[in-house]
């Protein structure tokens, strides 16, 4: 069965962000798809320190939830991550999360479908839906998209239940993800995955 794991980058379990995801789940219920919800936002999470630990040893230097998380990415057809707008950015905890979770994996990510959601108030929704679709874009992972940009407004969950736009937005998200993820399934089948070439790596260490 493939599976979706949907990462809640807020502090709040049971916040604005995690009404958007779970009005996804319902919707990955009824197409078959398992998922996970992963409380990331109320953990201690570090950044990165650029250390090279984990290009030697495989896993990073920081044995938190980084770590836990990253076999589960790994085995997983997808990944949603949804976050709260600070100051028209995520959460500096996903943030510092998903900076170690990718950095740190070796394996490759080809082809898992990737997805953003952000929650707010009223502002600064799109320019941190844009921070979190460059995770995916570096990896070679398909971005879900929906009939809205994938996003909830409200300043308690309450509020965001009422955002019926949202909510309906959170819905097509989920079902245009779990056609790709179908989708690729098949074509994986029949056609193999493109091939990645790896052999260039410009830094220009010339100085030219």
């Amino acid at each position: 069965m493939a599976k979706v794991l949907l990462l809640n980058g807020s502090p709040r379990a049971n916040g604005c962000t995690a009404t958007a995801l779970d009005e996804m789940v319902k919707v990955f219920n009824e197409e078959g798809i398992e998922t996970e919800i992963i409380q990331v936002g109320n953990k201690n999470i570090r950044g990165c320190v650029a250390c090279g630990y984990c290009g030697k040893n495989g896993k990073c230097v920081v044995d938190d939830l980084v770590n836990e998380v990253a076999p589960k990415f790994e085995e997983a057809d997808g990944l949603v991550v949804g976050s709260p707008v600070y100051y028209a950015s995520p959460n500096g905890t996903i943030l510092s999360f998903m900076d170690r979770l990718f950095y740190s994996t070796s394996f490759s990510k080809h082809f898992k479908v990737g997805a953003a959601v952000v929650s707010a108030r009223r502002g600064g929704n799109t320019a941190s839906f844009d921070v979190l679709n460059k995770y995916f874009t570096i990896s070679g992972m398909p971005v879900a998209s929906s009939t809205y940009w994938n996003q909830v407004h409200g300043f308690s969950s309450e509020d965001v239940k009422k955002d019926l736009e949202g909510l309906q937005t959170m819905r097509n998200l989920a079902r245009n993800m779990s056609f790709m993820i179908k989708a690729f399934a098949d074509a994986k089948e029949k056609y193999g995955l493109p091939e990645v070439e790896r052999g260039s790596f410009t830094s220009f260490g010339d100085g030219k």
